[in-house]
């Protein structure tokens, strides 16, 4: 018998008060902190210099990475998500990509973009259609080789029921030429109560025997959603000849323009198939995707290889853009396109904050590639223009975790940038930080987690600026987009009149330098757990943990004014 609508209600929150207190004692039982106990002191974990600071790249000649299917079959399908949870993108690449000096680019309408896809392997009744394109990589100097792509293919599929498997196949039935059949899941309805199990995150993947590790670590964790915060394959890593380096400004000085190998997103797409044909994928652009070439176009294998849902998100471009999933809002924002107050970008994410109904989707969680707050050496505060232009406006809306990767590398990607780079490590770190707000302690300000760690070919970052002799010249750190200078000596708290800070900041919670992944599972629309997994660790074992605990009682979230100064919570 149905109970009544009041005893319902009562039932529901008792479950829910039932709930908090079952997270309670798990988290004193299992000595998980919580934000609320915070701000907590900063805490360094010594690196271990026993790990593989460099990482070694899988050669082309791996199996993982080579074609195995015939001329027009789909390899290197994935899946990313719309806007909401009844529309999701399938893309795939056929035929083969070519190199050299002589290159005929494919035609994109020769084949076909059509999806099958049902609830049973056994009648995928339901059909959809796309568009194809290819993309060419081209340099005006001699002797550099040209890249043209295989077909790349992106099909919306729209209608699909919430928290639901779905079976599907790709390709042209014409010819034929059609992929096996895969599954996914769709994301649940919106709404305070309905979430994802298990969301992935990482950050400067690469394509290394690191990054091997850092993918099967992932994939025991079994995630329903996967975010990359930048920098991909790292084909920028490379000559045009297949030459690759460690460190390309270090290598490669004399070259005329800086070089891509594009092959190398085809080996990345390869490898991933297995993870990101079931489990969609989002990604946001980092600095090794800027890949100039030809006439100064930038961010072509990056823009093409991948879906967005940005028209469905009111974006009119492939760096920034929004999506639910569950009662989460996604905010994907640009570092390598305008971010001022007048530019397109900010205007759109004032748009997007706006329209944000908190009562269906409690948490707003924000993503970009350059860390605001990173306490290594190198590229430190380079994302400070940015951080001035937009910091007010997501404090005031409140959002509650942001994702980063890390800094640019220092080199001069844009020919118009003249200005003199370092050539330090990026950040390919772990850093957590307490809740902050203009560098302030501030118990309503966003959790900063920084994840530049997936396994890239780069070296670890393990230079802290607090330490000696490690704090960078203000001339040393542009930003990474316009090559202005915006980070200058603070004007108040403890590093008054300096550049870096003295011992590690107090917005520094945990830090350390080690390869891995996180994992973020939202429990209800206050509670979320996020656990840090270093490769060296075993599965079982995570390298740092909290409960991240909203406050909308004590944090209204709409307009929020800034604070100055909390120096305590």
């Amino acid at each position: 018998m149905a109970m009544p609508f009041s005893s319902f209600s009562v039932f529901a929150i008792s479950c829910n008060f039932i709930f908090l207190l079952l997270i309670n004692h798990l988290a004193i039982g299992a000595e998980i902190p919580t934000t609320l106990e915070g701000p907590f002191p900063p805490v360094t974990v010594p690196y271990d210099v026993s790990l593989r600071g460099t990482a070694v790249d899988i050669p082309d000649s791996d199996p993982r990475v080579r074609r195995r299917v015939g001329e027009f079959e789909p390899e290197q399908i994935s899946l990313s998500l719309s806007a909401t949870y009844d529309s999701i993108w399938i893309s795939w690449i056929t035929g083969e990509f070519q190199i050299g000096g002589n290159i005929k680019p494919l035609d994109p309408e020769s084949v076909s973009s059509i999806v099958y896809y049902g609830t049973s392997r056994n009648s995928l009744s339901h059909e959809a259609t796309g568009y194809s394109l290819i993309y060419n990589q081209l340099y005006p100097f001699e002797g550099l080789h040209n890249y043209t792509s295989g077909i790349i293919h992106h099909v919306r599929l729209t209608g699909l029921k919430p928290s639901t498997l779905y079976y599907y196949q790709c390709g042209d039935p014409s010819i034929p030429a059609m992929s096996d059949i895969y599954t996914f899941s769709t994301m649940p309805v919106s709404g305070p109560q309905n979430y994802p199990n298990r969301i992935a995150v990482v950050g400067d993947l690469g394509l290394t025997y690191n990054t091997t590790t850092t993918i099967s670590h992932l994939i025991s964790n079994k995630p329903d959603l996967v975010l990359l915060v930048g920098d991909v394959s790292y084909a920028n890593l490379y000559l045009t000849n297949g030459t690759g380096s460690d460190c390309y400004a270090c290598s490669f000085p004399q070259t005329p323009i800086h070089e891509t190998y594009q092959p190398r997103w085809d080996y990345w797409g390869r490898f991933m198939q297995n993870l990101v044909s079931k489990i969609p994928i989002m990604v946001v652009e980092g600095n090794h995707e800027i890949e100039e070439q030809a006439e100064k176009q930038t961010f072509a294998a990056y823009s093409s290889r991948f879906a967005f849902p940005s028209e469905e998100s009111g974006s009119s471009s492939s760096f920034y853009y929004s999506f639910n999933a569950g009662g989460i809002h996604f905010i994907m924002l640009g570092a390598y396109i305008s971010y001022n107050k007048s530019a397109d970008q900010y205007k759109w994410l004032e748009r997007d904050l706006a329209s944000v109904d908190r009562s269906v989707t409690p948490w707003l969680i924000a993503a970009w590639h350059p860390p605001w707050y990173s306490s290594y050496e190198a590229h430190y505060r380079e994302a400070e223009c940015m951080r001035v232009e937009m910091e007010e406006l997501l404090y005031s809306y409140g959002i509650d975790i942001v994702f980063n990767g890390h800094v640019s590398e220092n080199v001069p990607y844009l020919s118009d940038i003249n200005i003199v780079f370092n050539e330090a490590a990026e950040v390919h770190a772990y850093e957590r930080s307490n809740r902050v707000y203009n560098y302030t302690l501030d118990p309503c300000g966003p959790v900063y987690i920084t994840v530049g760690d997936g396994g890239n070919r780069e070296k670890m970052a393990i230079k802290h600026v607090d330490e000696p002799g490690n704090c960078p010249k203000p001339p040393t750190t542009p930003d990474p987009y316009t090559g202005a200078f915006c980070a200058t000596n603070f004007t108040f708290g403890p590093a008054t009149g300096k550049f870096c800070w003295d011992q590690q900041p107090d917005y520094s919670a945990f830090r350390e330098s080690s390869f891995g992944h996180g994992i973020l599972e939202v429990k209800n629309e206050t509670w979320a757990l996020w656990s840090w997994h270093r490769n060296q660790d075993s599965r079982s074992k995570v390298g740092d943990q909290i409960y991240i605990v909203r406050q909308p009682d004590k944090c209204p979230v709409h307009n929020r004014l800034p604070k100055r100064w909390f120096a305590s919570y």
